[in-house]
C-alpha cells in the first residue's frame, strides 16, 4: 500500500490573547497535540515561549508526519508560561482548537477561535496555523543506455539495472536509487541494451560530490549478478547532451584483477541528464486544488429487502450497515479537501418514484437539477431518506455514473489549470452488468482529472471490480484502447469487517494523491499557487 507520506511543518502565530498576568503581558507557548485513539492525545511537539506578548508569532516550526488517507485529528494548546517547569499544569491555560491537519493543508491560512473546551470559547484570541512541505522538489532524470555489456544468463542477454551509491559522512556508501529492470529481447541482434528513461531519481544526489554507480543482471530469485561499476558525480552527467552523451566503462574488480587483457564488461551511455522540479500531492493541494467528492450507490434487488436484517441495506438499531460504513469512512478523509463540502450523491439500478422507471443515475435527494448534500453528513441523511422511497430492482450499471462524473471532469479539463480533482466513489454488492461499456467509460476517464474507488459490500466474487482495478495489467476497452492511467482502486468490504475502521479508508485512498500528481504531470499543468506564492 503505497502510502502518501511526507513530513510537514506547521507555523504558529496568535492574536489578542487573554492577559493572564498582573504587570506584564502574557508569556504564550503553543503545544501540538495528536488523537492517538480512544480520546487519548499525545504531544508532539511545542514551540518557543513568546515574553511578554499577546500576539506572539512563534518561530520554532512543529514537524509532523502527514498522510492523506488518515483523519489526523490535532489540538492546539496554548499556555501563559510562568516557571521553568516542564509540566504545563502549573500554567494557566489561555486556550485551545481542534481541527484535522488535512484542514490545515488544505487551507490557505487556517484560524479559528481559541476555545477553554469544547462549546465554550475563551472569550478572546484566534490561532493561526499555516503549513508547509519539508521536501526538495528538484529531481535529476537521465536517459540512459547501455552496450555490449557481459552476458550473464545461458541464454540471450542480460536484464541490467542501475543501482547510484552516494557516500555519507562517515564514509559508507549508502543506496539513494534503484532503476527499473529492463529486460532483454532474446529476438533483438542489436548491441544496444536499452536502460531507458530513469526518471524521480532522489534529490539526495544533488547533494553529493562523488557517486558509484553498479549495473547488476536482474535474477528472479535476488542473487543479481555484478556486471560493473563505475564513478562518476552529477556535474560530468549533465555534460550529457544531445548527440553528445558521456560514456563509462563498467569495470568488475574481479576481473580486472584476473584478466590484464581485461578492458570492460560494457559501456553505460547517458544521453541527457536535467535537473528539473516534481511537484508534490501537497504542491497542489496547498496551490488550492480542490478534491470533488460524489458517491454512487447500488441499489439492485441482490442486496434484498431493507427491511429484512438479511439485507446489505438493512440499517441496524444502532443505525448502520456497511454502506453507511462506506460512505463515513472515506468521505470523512475526502471532506477536508472541498471548501464548500457540497457532495453530489447518486443511486443507480432502483425503480425510481413517481413513475417507477429504473434509473442509474437517480440524485439520493430527489433533486436532479442540485443533487449536492451538506457535508458527510448530509449524504448519510439522503441516504437513509430515499431508502424507503424507492425499489430495489436492477442490473447493476456502473457506466452511467461514470460518464457522469467524466462530464463535470472534463469540463474543469477544459480550464487547463490545475485547480480541480475529481474522486468517484462506487459501493456496490454485485457483479456488475454492462463491463464493456463500463471498460470504456473509465478508459475515457483516465485522460481527465477523476480516480474511481469501488468498495464491495456482501459476499459476492467481485472477479469484475478486480478486472476494473487494473493491477494485473493495464485495462484496456472492447476495442482495445488502453487506459492512460490506473485510476481505479477496488477492495472488497468484508476484508475489514475486523479491521480498525481507519483501515479501509486507507487502502482505498492511499492511490488517489499519486493518480492525482500523475494526471497534472502527464497535461504538464503546474500548481495554480505554490505554498510559498500565497505567503507573499
Amino acid at each position: 500500500m503505497a502510502h502518501c507520506v511526507t513530513k510537514v511543518e506547521l507555523s504558529i502565530s496568535c492574536d489578542n490573547l487573554i492577559d493572564k498576568d498582573v504587570g506584564s503581558k502574557s508569556d504564550p507557548l503553543c503545544v501540538l497535540l495528536q488523537d492517538v485513539g480512544g480520546d487519548q492525545w499525545t504531544e508532539l511537539d511545542r514551540t518557543e515561549r513568546v515574553k511578554n506578548c499577546q500576539n506572539p508569532q512563534f518561530s520554532k516550526k512543529l514537524l509532523i508526519d502527514y498522510y492523506f488517507e488518515k483523519v489526523q485529528k490535532l489540538k492546539f494548546g496554548v499556555y501563559d508560561i510562568d516557571n521553568k517547569t516542564y509540566d504545563l499544569n502549573d500554567d494557566d491555560y489561555l486556550g485551545g482548537a481542534e481541527c484535522t491537519l488535512g484542514q490545515i493543508v488544505s487551507s490557505k491560512t487556517f484560524t479559528q477561535p481559541l476555545m477553554l473546551k469544547k462549546g465554550k470559547p475563551a472569550g478572546k484570541g484566534t490561532i493561526t496555523i499555516s503549513a508547509e512541505e519539508i521536501k526538495d522538489t528538484r529531481v535529476i532524470s537521465m536517459d540512459v543506455e547501455a552496450r555490449n555489456l557481459d552476458k550473464k544468463d545461458f541464454l540471450g542477454k542480460s536484464d541490467p539495472f542501475l543501482e547510484f551509491y552516494k557516500q555519507s559522512d562517515s564514509g559508507k556508501w549508502q543506496l539513494v536509487y534503484r532503476s527499473e529492470v529492463s529486460v532483454s529481447d532474446m529476438d533483438d541482434s542489436t548491441s544496444s541494451d536499452l536502460i531507458g528513461e530513469l526518471t524521480c531519481i532522489t534529490a539526495k544526489l544533488l547533494e553529493a560530490r562523488d557517486q558509484v554507480v553498479h549495473c547488476y543482471d536482474y535474477d528472479s530469485d535476488g542473487s543479481h549478478d555484478l556486471i560493473g561499476s563505475f564513478e562518476t558525480n552529477l556535474s560530468q552527467l549533465q555534460n550529457a547532451a544531445g548527440s553528445s552523451p558521456v560514456e563509462f566503462e563498467c569495470i568488475h574488480p574481479e576481473k580486472k584483477k584476473k584478466k590484464k587483457s581485461y578492458r570492460n564488461s560494457g559501456i553505460v551511455r547517458v544521453k541527457s541528464c536535467k535537473i528539473e522540479t516534481e511537484y508534490s500531492f501537497l504542491d497542489y493541494i496547498m496551490g488550492g486544488c480542490q478534491i470533488n467528492f460524489t458517491v454512487g450507490i447500488d441499489f439492485t434487488g441482490s442486496n434484498g429487502d431493507p427491511k429484512s436484517p438479511d439485507s446489505l441495506h438493512y440499517i441496524s438499531p444502532n443505525g448502520i450497515n456497511e454502506y453507511l460504513t462506506a460512505i463515513w469512512t472515506v468521505g470523512n478523509v475526502v471532506q477536508d479537501y472541498d471548501t464548500d463540502k457540497l457532495f453530489p450523491a447518486f443511486g443507480f439500478g432502483a425503480q425510481v418514484p413517481p413513475d417507477w422507471q429504473v434509473s442509474h443515475e437517480f440524485a439520493l435527494n430527489f433533486n436532479p437539477t442540485n443533487p449536492y448534500c451538506q457535508g458527510i453528513q448530509g449524504v448519510v441523511d439522503a441516504y437513509r431518506q430515499a431508502l424507503p422511497q424507492i425499489r430495489l430492482y436492477g442490473p447493476t450499471n456502473f457506466s452511467p455514473i461514470i460518464n457522469h462524473v467524466a462530464r463535470f471532469a472534463t469540463h474543469s479539463a477544459q480550464q487547463g489549470t490545475a485547480s480541480q480533482y475529481f474522486v468517484l466513489l462506487i459501493i456496490t454488492d454485485g457483479e456488475i452488468t454492462d463491463l464493456d461499456q463500463t471498460r470504456q467509460a473509465i478508459v475515457n476517464a483516465s485522460k481527465l482529472p477523476m480516480s474511481i474507488i469501488i468498495i464491495g459490500v456482501g459476499n459476492a466474487e467481485f472477479k469484475a471490480m478486480e478486472f476494473l482495478d487494473g493491477d494485473d495489467g493495464v485495462l484496456k476497452s472492447l476495442t482495445g484502447e488502453p487506459a492512460a492511467r490506473d485510476i481505479v482502486q477496488f477492495v472488497p468490504f468484508r476484508k475489514f469487517q475486523n479491521a480498525p475502521r481507519e483501515a479501509l479508508s486507507q487502502t482505498v485512498l492511499a492511490e488517489v494523491p499519486k493518480q492525482l500528481v500523475n494526471y497534472f504531470k502527464q497535461v504538464g499543468l503546474v500548481p495554480v499557487k505554490l505554498p510559498s506564492e500565497k505567503q507573499s
